[in-house]
């Protein structure tokens, strides 16, 4: 997957609870396999479409089958697991495209940013304007380039990669920044979608290779 950008828009920030995320797919089995791979994050709560607790929902994961459907209402903030090349003109509250083969990490990456109003898009990678205590900074005169080799991390997500590559989980990471873990997995988070890693691992690996981290 090519470098995402991650842009900021206005959505109040939850606050002290799990994620309430909506798995609206066409495929039941993949629906099912995907909230299995969701349940095992501690801040996600999956939901199947149909269920009780998808009435609350605070991010929808949809294919393009619930995109036509209209499963999913329009004031909620969706991640579409797309099998098209890009280009396709989506409902305004997708606000992250990822292609349908991604697997669980990286959409929990995506649920979490796009709950959080960041819009999340194919193109180069530009800094996350972010809130609160998440001490983003916006880059000047960056401009979405997919020629680009090195993703654009905040100061602040540089230094989560940094205590990434050393194996630092996500208390570590929040005990030695001074900052909360839920503040700790979201820039995991922005990190997975910028650099287009499939888990922390793999965020290493393409870090290493950028040059973005060194051992």
């Amino acid at each position: 997957m090519a470098n995402s950008a991650v842009q900021t828009i206005a959505r109040p920030e939850p606050a002290g609870h799990r994620l309430t995320v909506l798995i609206a797919l066409g495929d039941a089995a993949r629906a099912e396999q995907l909230a299995d791979a969701l349940a095992a994050s501690e801040d996600l709560l999956p939901a199947l479409a149909g269920s009780r607790t998808s009435q609350t929902a605070d991010v929808a994961v949809i294919d393009e089958t619930a995109l036509e459907s209209r499963a999913v209402g329009s004031t909620t903030p969706a991640v579409l697991l797309s099998r098209r090349a890009g280009g396709e003109r989506v409902a305004a509250n997708v606000l992250a495209v990822l292609p349908a083969s991604a697997d669980g990490t990286l959409i929990a990456a995506a649920a979490r940013l796009v709950a959080f109003g960041y819009r999340v898009g194919r193109a180069g990678p530009s800094e996350a304007v972010a809130r609160g205590d998440f001490h983003g900074e916006p880059s000047e005169d960056e401009t979405a380039d997919d020629s680009q080799v090195r993703a654009a991390l905040s100061p602040r997500e540089a230094e989560v990669l940094a205590l990434l590559a050393e194996g630092a989980p996500n208390k570590v990471i929040a005990r030695r920044l001074n900052i909360s873990v839920h503040t700790a997995k979201f820039h995991v988070a922005a990190i997975l979608i910028k650099l287009g890693a499939a888990n922390r691992t793999d965020a290493i690996a393409i870090a290493m290779r950028q040059g973005l981290v060194l051992v």
